[in-house]
């Protein structure tokens, strides 16, 4: 999968499911969602889960930050990339994002949006910026949403906190390309 494959099915399916433990993966396992952030693992069963996910038919996303045994370096995208089958990762960091893609996985840098400083971050990437998309946190401010958009270029993606179909057509409506959420009421909107 490519960065315009994933593009096209997050056109087709906006939502997806953000699990954090083996229940919300069961629950997302049996929905509607075509894409699945993995927020959760350790390193002995982090290939089983991807393989679970991808057998569904849906795509895999691994968050090397959240990943116990995993350490915040490169190495750790050459272990998933070499491991599992999944078809991308997220992390909150750049390096990790750039070694995934050279290993021909997708990227996904997640941003928490906390105050101004973090959005100067995101204003002022790195001259190599690595990721294929963003994700912003919280994923309920459409007019800063827009924003880095029209800063970046880049897809983004809105996470946290989402709850309900006002807070998906917000996102949606400043631009966000899909979001994301752990929320199973959401996940087949």
């Amino acid at each position: 999968m490519n960065r315009i494959q994933l593009l096209e099915l997050l056109a087709d399916g906006p939502v997806i499911a953000a699990v954090k433990d083996e229940e919300g993966l069961a629950a997302a396992l049996k929905s509607d969602v075509a894409v699945i952030f993995l927020l959760y693992g350790d390193v002995l069963t982090i290939g089983e889960t991807v393989s679970r996910v991808r057998g569904a038919g849906k795509k895999a996303f691994v968050h090397l930050d959240l990943v116990d045994g995993l350490a915040s370096r490169e190495i750790a995208a050459d272990f998933i990339a070499h491991n599992t089958v999944a078809d991308g990762v997220l992390s909150t960091k750049a390096g990790l994002c750039r070694r995934a893609k050279e290993l021909g996985l997708i990227a996904i840098q997640r941003f928490f949006l906390l105050d101004s400083m973090a959005l100067k971050n995101i204003e002022h990437p790195p001259v190599h910026d690595p990721s294929d998309l963003i994700e912003v946190l919280p994923g309920l401010m459409p007019k800063i949403i827009r924003r880095i958009i029209g800063i970046t270029g880049k897809p983004v993606i809105a996470g946290g906190l989402i709850s309900d179909k006002e807070d998906v057509t917000g996102a949606l409506g400043a631009g966000a390309v899909a979001v994301s959420t752990t929320n199973p009421a959401v996940w087949d909107m």
